[in-house]
């Protein structure tokens, strides 16, 4: 089983699909440390011998920032953004979108479901 930074490659997946499931590297992150080592891209990652896996863990580490490094850099920018009271650090804090789309509607995935609140009942008119 390989193991790159923490995280169990699927085995039964190709090697460039595999790199995408640790955190910080996509698609094309994937293809260029493949190109950089020298692995065949469809080697199962099952099948990878334990010079591959040390050459790719070795590019991985040396030249990109990953998993609990990434995740702690990004938390402190947001954070950094928080503090200073900048227009996204409000937006941020506010569980709002932050990047100028519409929050009249569509803006369910930051604002969460819709709670329906209950009218005031009108008391009955006495005559």
């Amino acid at each position: 089983m390989a193991r790159i930074a923490g995280v169990d490659l699927p085995r039964d997946k190709r090697v460039e699909i595999g790199l995408t499931y640790i955190y910080g590297i996509g698609l094309t992150r994937a293809k260029a440390v493949i190109k950089a080592t020298g692995v065949n891209p469809d080697t199962r990652v099952k099948d990878l011998t334990d010079a591959e896996v040390a050459a790719l863990r070795g590019n991985i580490e040396t030249n990109y920032q990953i998993e609990g490094d990434l995740r702690r850099w990004e938390a402190m920018n947001v954070k950094r953004l928080i503090d200073i009271g900048t227009y996204r650090g409000r937006r941020h804090r506010m569980g709002l979108p932050v990047r100028g789309q519409r929050t009249r509607t569509n803006a369910r995935t930051r604002r969460g479901r819709r709670v329906a609140v209950a009218g005031k009942k009108k008391a009955p008119s006495k005559k």
